[in-house]
């Protein structure tokens, strides 16, 4: 039975189905020798080609889930290949057969902590769409005073270019000076939003680390560009 291109791929491991739409549009991906559109129909024999490599598709039941707790450092980019040549954090993860490993969400360049990994792209799109609304974490070492009416404002809500955005929550975690650090919940998985938030204070975030994705929270003794997998009993508990 045949089904769609982007989602077979996102099942099979092999990228976010966003991720294999703008491939389609960028003109990447081939289906039996010829350019693949967004909506078209693949079977398992089909010919598949991305970037001039051929992939091997496996069903996603006949795929191990694995899920990995890495902790990115500042200075890495969440992307395979980056035009500037930055490292990036698909380096630092094992080899995989069979499929690719898929960062659900990202962290921009200057920011550190826990990134969910998965080989799983039915996982990874479950867990990244905006319904899921699953809590971000982050302890933000901020410069300049945050007085209580910004408090409440950053609460409420803050009009930024791409909408309304706000804090589920906001706690002073402790510090003086420029060393003051602050704890934040977000459910938007939008780009850079606890930096904006806070700059739109005119305020400064100069360190950001995020802590918590949901129920996942970072291990206090994994280090800096160091990765764990965890066990099925909890990548079960990660999709119930």
């Amino acid at each position: 039975m045949s089904e769609k291109i982007q989602k077979i791929l996102a099942n099979a491991g092999i990228a976010s189905r966003r991720q294999i739409e703008q491939w389609i549009r960028d003109g990447r991906i081939t289906v039996n020798g010829h350019p693949a559109q967004i909506g078209t129909r693949i079977e398992s024999e089909d010919k598949i080609v991305i970037d001039g490599q051929k992939i091997s598709l496996i069903k996603s039941q006949q795929q191990k889930r694995r899920v990995l707790l890495y902790h990115k450092p500042e200075g890495e980019v969440c992307t395979r290949k980056d035009p500037e040549q930055r490292p990036t954090i698909f380096d630092r993860l094992p080899l995989i057969r069979n499929g690719r490993w898929i960062s659900i969400g990202r962290l921009d360049f200057n920011t550190s902590g826990l990134l969910i990994i998965t080989n799983d792209g039915k996982l990874a799109n479950q867990l990244m769409h905006p319904s899921a609304q699953i809590e971000r974490e982050y302890a933000a070492r901020i410069r300049g005073e945050v007085s209580t009416p910004i408090l409440v404002k950053l609460k409420k809500g803050v009009r930024l270019a791409d909408g309304l955005a706000h804090f589920e929550s906001i706690v002073d975690a402790g510090g003086t000076g420029s060393n003051h650090w602050y704890h934040v919940i977000v459910k938007q998985g939008r780009n850079r939003v606890v930096r904006r938030l806070f700059e739109s204070q005119d305020l400064q975030v100069s360190r950001l680390i995020r802590i918590r994705f949901g129920t996942l929270t970072l291990p206090p003794r994994l280090r800096r560009g160091k990765w764990i997998e965890l066990e099925k009993k909890d990548v079960d508990m990660l999709i119930s």
